[in-house]
């Protein structure tokens, strides 16, 4: 199998059975419920129309979380992707666990709300940092690219940015940021998987994973942290880069870009996740040459072509999709999608947010959660956390 095919596992699906823990071995078995029969989705969605579902997905939060504040396991918890280093499955389980973190501090604060965020940040912080698989699987960078975007936000929350909690963020904001220096690729990206010849600098990058952490960067540089500005220049120009004439984003940096086929990735069809964070994150470092009219354009696309999306979530094998689409790339596309909304002039807002909504709460379990890939711990977390997170931009005004 190639590399190419294994290279994304990295978000979402139903509850596993029991989940194991290093710290606490008793077992917490999760109901299994099933999802909602297919109903007729509306084209709509009000903010008031999503308090309901998005309490649902807290909640589903709150009660999978284990006692020591992790969710899923370090170990494998689903039949459908054995063979991966064990390593492997701790780096998607702290990946999953920062964006679950992350989720619990997006929303309006409840005593089991804010206990549940207490602890999860208690893990993030006091956790080992997950460390290469082996030599083509690198997905301790999955785990460190969300690890450090949570540092970085949790430290703009004043609930968590004061006193000693608030220097321990910090601290481990910046070992987080020392594995990315340490990652960054030749050509100015990160990616999670590797082609050979393999080294400690890994030879690949993808648009999607340098454009997810470039805002970030952005923002430890201005808290001060060690942090050269020609990683972000670099960084930038390679998403930059990727950009297509078509208003796709290339999946990674070719030196001559690569269409074959009328169902390739690189079409508008399967750069419909890309296009929303990439022209996020350009925007919020200051590029001038996305326009509103770009993102409203990339909008457009997302919806017209959702079908790609549908067509590929909880599909198990990755690129299995038309257009190569990946069960994991629809939460991650819905979030960015509802960031890069948050960008445009402030009327034009609701109205592409009540776009979004709907093909976020139709895919909700019965118990709260949200799935789009396999049946294990850590992608139940991200999926739930990513429709959390995007519902909650939704919200803001």
């Amino acid at each position: 199998m190639s590399v190419l095919l294994l290279a994304a596992v990295a978000l979402v699906a139903p509850p596993a059975a029991p989940y194991a823990s290093s710290q606490d071995e008793s077992p917490r078995v999760l109901p299994r419920v099933a999802p909602p029969k297919k109903v007729e989705v509306p084209e709509r969605l009000s903010t008031e129309e999503i308090v309901e579902p998005l309490d649902r997905a807290v909640g589903f939060l709150i009660e999978s979380q284990r006692p020591d504040g992790t969710w899923g396991s370090q170990a494998p918890d689903c039949l459908l992707e054995l063979g991966f280093a064990l390593e492997t499955y701790y780096s998607w389980q702290m990946g999953a666990h920062a964006l679950g973190t992350m989720a619990l501090a997006a929303g309006p604060e409840t005593p089991a709300r804010r206990a549940a965020l207490d602890r999860a940040v208690e893990w993030l912080i006091e956790a080992r940092l997950s460390t290469r698989g082996s030599d083509w699987d690198v997905d301790k960078v999955w785990s460190t690219l969300y690890g450090f975007v949570a540092c970085v936000e949790l430290l703009e929350d004043e609930r968590l940015s004061t006193g000693e909690l608030g220097a321990r963020l910090d601290a481990r904001g910046r070992e987080f940021l020392e594995v990315l220096l340490a990652h960054q690729s030749e050509m100015g990206g990160w990616a999670y998987y590797d082609d050979p010849p393999y080294d400690r600098i890994q030879t690949w990058a993808t648009s999607f994973c340098t454009a997810l952490v470039l805002p970030s960067l952005v923002r430890a540089k201005e808290r001060g942290w060690e942090l050269e500005q020609r990683v972000i220049d670099r960084a930038l120009k390679y998403v930059q880069r990727c950009m297509l004439p078509n208003g796709a984003y290339e999946y990674d940096l070719n030196p001559q870009a690569r269409i074959t086929g009328i169902e390739h990735i690189n079409r508008i069809e399967g750069s419909l996740g890309r296009t929303q964070v990439c022209h996020w994150a350009r925007i919020r470092c200051g590029d001038a040459r996305v326009s509103p009219e770009d993102v409203e354009q990339g909008l457009a696309a997302l919806f017209q072509h959702h079908g790609f999306l549908d067509h590929a979530r909880t599909r198990p094998i990755p690129h299995e999709g038309f257009h190569a689409n990946a069960g994991y790339f629809y939460f991650f596309a819905h979030y960015y999608a509802a960031k890069v909304i948050n960008t445009l002039p402030a009327e034009r807002r609701e109205e592409w947010h009540a776009l979004l909504r709907p093909h976020i709460t139709k895919t909700q379990w019965t118990g709260g959660a949200m799935s789009d890939f396999m049946d294990a711990g850590y992608a139940l977390t991200s999926a739930t956390a990513f429709s959390i997170l995007a519902l909650e931009e939704g919200m803001k005004r």
